[in-house]
């Protein structure tokens, strides 16, 4: 297939490499240059404009940091929506807010363009592997064509249905995510001050009714004090603006996504929006004034 893909962050890329792996043709952009030579370095066509990279595609694939940006990546002066050719098909693996996923389908179905929306689930160090899990939402016949390639990108697809359900459940698994965030903070807090080692509790909570992919994937590089996951604040707190609005869309009362979302604020207020999301658990350590450390644990999430 001719590709285009806009969107080289830490996902992006990694999804961009698998595309070129695989032996499709790939033009690549992002306001990042060194993101592009990267991607030019293993095959692909840089492209200077967000118009260039639409040029003699088919599919064009966008992962970018927030809906407006994406708005103004699809409709703004020298947007996509513009350039790309009736009968191609614009994939869209950001995570945005389901509305607006819906208005921007439609806009592209106006143009004859197909659209699918398919957000990535899993973590960067899944997309190293092409593990991560695409929720998709879009209509099934197009899934079932363009489903090759979402397979290059994924090691499971869950299709949702219409356009939007995927950006409805994607909100959904991210508050689990980042509850759950706050709660291993809590439970390794109370094992450290109960006296525990706390390399054995994590064995112990792994193999228990306790554990989660989260745990499993983020108390490592807590216990490290790296604290990396790939996953900033900022993303985070995005994350959770969707999921209180839509609370208060919805009329569902929200009252632990709520607290959460405080929880990062204040995090985001001491240590800046590029922190990794840990960060949130490092203000625990700082009102106790314990620290949640144990040796052997690595400093990135294993790439398994």
């Amino acid at each position: 297939m001719n590709c285009g893909f806009i969107g080289l962050g830490m996902l992006g890329a990694k999804m961009a490499e698998k595309i070129l792996q695989a032996g499709h043709s790939l033009q690549v952009y992002d306001q990042d240059s060194k993101a592009v030579e990267q991607l030019v370095a293993a095959g692909a066509t840089g492209a200077g404009s967000v118009q260039d990279t639409t040029n003699h595609i088919d599919t064009l694939i966008t992962c970018l940091p927030s809906p407006a940006i994406c708005a103004q990546v699809m409709t703004g002066v020298g947007g996509a929506l513009q350039a790309l050719s009736a009968g191609s098909c614009w994939i869209e693996m950001s995570t945005t807010d389901a509305d607006e996923m819906k208005r921007l389908a439609s806009l592209a179905c106006e143009r004859g363009i197909d659209v699918l929306e398919c957000p990535a689930t899993g973590g960067v160090h899944r997309a190293v592997t092409g593990q991560m899990t695409l929720l998709v939402g879009g209509d099934e016949v197009v899934f079932e064509r363009l489903r090759p390639l979402l397979e290059i990108m994924s090691g499971q697809i869950v299709y949702m249905g219409e356009i939007g359900n995927a950006s409805l459940i994607k909100a959904v698994t991210n508050l689990l995510c980042l509850i759950d965030l706050v709660a291993m903070g809590e439970g390794l807090m109370l094992a450290k001050r109960g006296g525990l080692d706390l390399a054995r509790c994590y064995e112990a909570i792994t193999a228990s009714s306790g554990s989660s992919r989260e745990f499993e994937d983020w108390a490592p590089v807590i216990l490290n004090g790296s604290f990396n996951t790939g996953f900033t604040t900022d993303l985070g707190l995005k994350d959770l603006g969707f999921v209180t609005e839509l609370g208060r869309r919805l009329d569902v009362p929200l009252q632990l996504a709520t607290l959460v979302e405080q929880m990062f604020q204040a995090s985001r207020e001491r240590y800046g929006g590029d922190a990794w999301t840990p960060h949130v658990v490092k203000m625990m350590e700082e009102a106790t004034g314990e620290e949640l450390r144990a040796e052997g644990f690595p400093d990135v999430i294993p790439q398994n």
